[in-house]
């Protein structure tokens, strides 16, 4: 897994510090891993990862990184950087938390960053937002949903206004459905779930008996294009949706299936309300075209991803609260 050679080699020669917020979660490590990869040995000497707590962040068997308390975001001294924001209690915290405290916690997490922005000398950041924020006002959406869009939301506002304000540059990003390295919380994720059936030598198992569709997008294609994002050095905002293509999930299953020449499980699909969650597929392409990022085919998505759960390091998650 790399990013796209030539946002690689620009990261290379630039000079900025990278700051990484959320460091254990999904998007968190993918993306550490990644700048691993591309920086190389100056990786120790450019980025920094903050998380809940400090720890050190187990990425494979061979690679460890040192993980700050986020509390210890504003102490850094200031130099140009660049800051990607995973850091967020995602939404089965929002299930499982009074709503008052998720609130409050997430409110917090969003505090401490916009505080650190200035002092520590941040040009442009990167916001993983998701497209729950659609939903924040969804009366048909499930609670949680509505209060993680909500918060979401909050924080695509707040960072947009913070470089408006400040003649910065924020890259905001609606990200629907990732593949690829790093996936956790294996059996919420209908991708997971199915790779896992798969390698199992299992018939591939799709619960839903309605019509779900879904669009996929590696990591490694979203953080190149972010990446190119903030080095574009213009200040404004740029705000978009993660796309990828059109896929009902029954359809990825057969996919899925088909490459251990398995079979699916599915019951009969009843007529009912389409479970549709998909970014706006064009605009993202046009963000890709414009920055000479490749699209990574569904199928090459689903054996990176396979690949990953293969390799045994989806065990190894850290238990750090912000994903």
């Amino acid at each position: 897994m790399a990013l796209s050679a030539h946002i690689a080699a620009a990261l290379r020669q630039g000079p900025q510090r990278i700051v990484v917020t959320g460091a254990s979660g999904w998007l968190g490590r993918a993306t550490v891993d990644l700048l691993h990869d591309a920086l190389g040995d100056a990786f120790a000497q450019r980025v920094v990862c903050f998380g809940s707590r400090q720890a050190d962040v187990r990425l494979s068997a061979t690679r460890v990184i040192a993980q700050r308390p986020l509390s210890e975001l504003g102490t850094l001294p200031r130099q140009p950087t660049l800051l990607l924001h995973f850091a967020f209690l995602t939404k089965d915290r929002a299930e499982a938390m009074p709503e008052a405290d998720y609130c409050a916690a997430n409110r917090a997490i969003r505090q401490t960053v916009l505080d650190a922005l200035n002092p520590i000398g941040v040009e442009a950041v990167f916001v993983a937002s998701s497209g729950a924020a659609r939903h924040a006002d969804d009366a048909a959406a499930a609670p949680a949903m509505r209060l993680y869009g909500m918060l979401k939301r909050e924080d695509e506002d707040a960072f947009a206004d913070w470089a408006q304000t400040h003649g910065t540059s924020a890259a905001i990003a609606r990200i629907f459905n990732i593949s690829g390295p790093h996936i956790n919380k294996l059996n919420s994720y209908a991708l997971s779930s199915f790779v896992l059936d798969a390698l199992a030598g299992k018939p591939v198992v799709v619960r839903a008996r309605h019509d779900v569709r879904r669009g996929y997008v590696a990591i490694r294609e979203l953080m190149s294009l972010a990446f190119a994002l903030l080095l574009e050095r213009h200040s404004g905002v740029t705000r978009f949706d993660s796309g990828g293509q059109d896929i009902e999930l029954g359809a990825l299953a057969a996919m899925i299936a088909a490459s251990t020449d398995g079979v699916i499980d599915r019951p009969s699909v009843r007529d009912g309300l389409a479970d549709i969650y998909l970014g706006d597929d064009r605009s993202y392409r046009l963000l890709l075209d414009r920055h000479c990022i490749e699209t990574v085919p569904l199928s090459d998505q689903i054996g990176e991803t396979a690949a990953f759960l293969k390799s045994g390091s989806a065990c190894d998650m850290s238990q750090d609260m912000y994903a």
